[in-house]
């Protein structure tokens, strides 16, 4: 919900390390895995009930998140990066209510599922609109410097993080924590949903080059 005001604030903070990082010869995809990595071993910590260590590897992945973008803005974004970066994170998002669910499966794991699921619909909606945006040569309004078109809502990636720091902050709220947010979801893809009906309601249309008309869901969104 939020993201968009933020962008402009991280890539100022991030710009710095990251160019020195690109000096070094790291790359956007080394960043991309290894954060991914380390984002698996704070859920695996989370699992094992060593929440503040799971919050420190979890906040750490999501700073890694942050710099491959700003790398890859100094050596040059790939469609492999952009590829990387949005498959990476959904996985590393579901692995987190499923390490709460092993961490305690009686307390946990009905609204893990159902948090889960909240995320399944999120996610393909968003990806789903990406994907017939894509095919239609337009490009991101709100996030241009993004690999694919960034639909919004209003469980975002600042969102989803908030509620997975408080969640790793107070294991035994996880539960009607996870149940909120999974409403949240659910209200995020219904949205979703109306903005690709409104937005793709005419015929097809052919393939379009990318940036050559405003993005539909601006158009869509009042």
């Amino acid at each position: 919900m939020i993201d968009a005001r933020l962008q402009p604030v991280l890539r100022a903070v991030y710009a710095a390390p990251a160019r020195w990082m690109a000096r070094r010869g790291f790359t956007a995809d080394m960043l991309s895995v290894a954060g991914f990595l380390v984002g698996i071993a704070g859920s695996a910590c989370v699992a094992s009930r060593a929440f503040w260590t799971g919050l420190g590897l979890i906040l750490l992945n999501r700073i890694m998140d942050g710099l491959d973008g700003a790398v890859a803005r100094h050596v040059g974004p790939t469609d492999r990066g952009a590829f990387l970066d949005i498959a990476l994170d959904f996985v590393f998002y579901a692995t987190v209510p499923l390490a709460f669910a092993i961490a305690d499966p009686k307390a946990n794991a009905l609204a893990a599922a159902a948090l889960l699921f909240g995320f399944m619909g999120s996610t393909s909606s968003f990806l789903a609109f990406a994907a017939v945006e894509a095919r239609r040569g337009l490009a991101p309004a709100v996030f241009p410097h993004k690999g694919i078109h960034y639909l919004g809502g209003i469980t975002e990636g600042f969102e989803t993080i908030a509620f997975f720091v408080a969640m790793t902050l107070w294991p035994r709220a996880f539960a009607p924590l996870a149940w909120v947010f999974a409403a949240l979801c659910l209200v995020t893809t219904v949205t979703r949903w109306w903005w690709g009906w409104a937005a793709f309601s005419g015929p097809r249309q052919p393939l379009t080059g990318s940036g050559s008309a405003q993005s539909s869901a601006d158009r869509a969104n009042p």
